[in-house]
């Protein structure tokens, strides 16, 4: 009897300390919105130009009150597992405050019932990788309570790759040909002035 109550008490405290601090669990959260995006299989898109649609809300099958809690909406965002591999910093985590796996924030307002869209322009820092889009429910505290994305649970459908900004601009490698070209041209203008100085010089 003792050792259950010391096990309860145990209990407690963990979870006392869990609200003290902030600590947030992924797989403590309901998974009660749904997130969609307008993206297709196989599309590539191109950070700095294209941009994503997504849309998100309260699950309508469920009841009443659920959202009563909800008070911030944050979307963010996140890598796929195949982008994951071998690259830590973009490592999973189940405690919400070291996870990586959504490492871009989107938007972030004020929770409403009604069912939201957003065309998001992808930010030109984002790089080559495949992605999903995860909303985040957050309480009256800024505490994670609930979820929803846009792939499934394993994270393997509904992808789209997005394709980093290069450094290379078409009007750079214009620029850079006229340089060159210009360059060249004053170099055999130089040479030619040259001799022909030194040919009315001998003349005299």
């Amino acid at each position: 009897m003792a050792a259950r109550g010391l096990l309860l008490a145990s209990i407690y405290l963990s979870l006392l300390v869990h609200e003290c601090y902030g600590v947030t669990l992924f797989s403590s959260l309901q998974k009660t919105l749904q997130v969609t995006t307008t993206t297709k299989r196989g599309q590539v898109l191109k950070a700095g130009e294209d941009k994503v649609t997504i849309t998100w809300g309260l699950n309508q099958s469920l009841a009443a009150g659920t959202d009563s809690a909800y008070k911030t909406m944050k979307l963010q965002l996140c890598f796929a597992p195949v982008s994951q591999k071998d690259r830590a910093w973009r490592k999973t985590e189940d405690h919400l405050n070291k996870d990586k796996t959504c490492s871009f924030k989107i938007v972030e307002k004020p929770y409403n019932k009604s069912l939201q869209t957003l065309d998001w322009i992808i930010e030109s820092d984002v790089p080559t990788a495949t992605y999903f889009v995860r909303a985040y429910a957050l309480n009256a505290e800024r505490h994670e309570v609930a979820y929803g994305q846009s792939t499934n649970d394993q994270k393997t459908t509904n992808l789209f790759d997005i394709q980093a900004i290069t450094g290379r601009h078409a009007s750079l490698d214009i620029a850079s040909v006229c340089f060159s070209v210009f360059s060249i041209v004053a170099l055999f203008g130089f040479f030619f002035h040259e001799k022909r100085k030194a040919r009315m010089s001998q003349q005299k």
